[in-house]
């Protein structure tokens, strides 16, 4: 069973560029409810300019995300890494129990974990659009893994002194500790808030 052709219909690529999967908007608005109630949510989507919460299913603007993030990250910088980094997980956990087929979740938890990790980046590229949007995404290396979003839009036109692409790695390391290895860890190397051409993140395992 290939592991890319068996996601389910709607992670059918979307007719415009300019568009993400809905989990990075509702998987942190979860977050934000859980950190600081109704009230929370409700003011990062009314600095983010968003009146209306998107459907949970289909593909959206990118665009609305981006304020989103960013909006946290200006008005919360404290704690805007800590809960992106929990949406990030979330987005993950969800695209496990949601997306992925459940026997192919067995085989990669099955498989040894350098050819479930081929399998999964395989299935990560195919499906990019769902996380970086109108960026572009490509594996840099395969072993040791490497990966990258070059003009990532969640980031677009800001500035950091350090890499601020916590949901990004989050998503990334949850999905490969979860189906490959659990010792896998996640980091962000470059970011284009940093002035870097593309957002990259390596995968390495702890015990190895």
């Amino acid at each position: 069973m290939p592991l890319d052709t068996r996601l389910h219909a709607d992670w059918a690529p979307p007719d415009t560029k300019a568009r993400i999967g809905p989990n990075a908007v509702h998987q942190l608005l979860a977050v934000l409810e859980e950190e600081g109630g109704p009230r929370l949510a409700a003011h990062m989507l009314a600095l983010a300019g968003m009146f209306d919460v998107p459907p949970e299913s289909g593909m959206i603007d990118e665009r609305p995300v981006a304020r989103l993030h960013q909006a946290l990250r200006r008005d919360r910088p404290e704690t805007a890494p800590r809960l992106a980094w929990a949406a990030g997980e979330a987005t993950a956990n969800y695209i496990i129990a949601r997306r992925i087929p459940t026997p192919v979740v067995w085989l990669l938890k099955l498989l040894p974990a350098r050819p479930a990790a081929a399998l999964l980046l395989k299935s990560i590229t195919k499906h990019a659009w769902t996380f970086a949007g109108s960026g572009q995404f490509r594996v840099v290396s395969p072993q040791p893994i490497l990966v990258e979003i070059a003009d990532n839009p969640i980031v677009r036109g800001e500035h950091a002194q350090s890499a601020i692409c916590f949901w990004h790695v989050a998503v990334f390391e949850t999905l490969f500790r979860r189906l490959v290895a659990p010792d896998y860890r996640a980091r962000e190397t470059t970011c284009c808030a940093c002035g870097d051409a593309a957002c990259r993140i390596a995968l390495t395992r702890s015990g190895i």
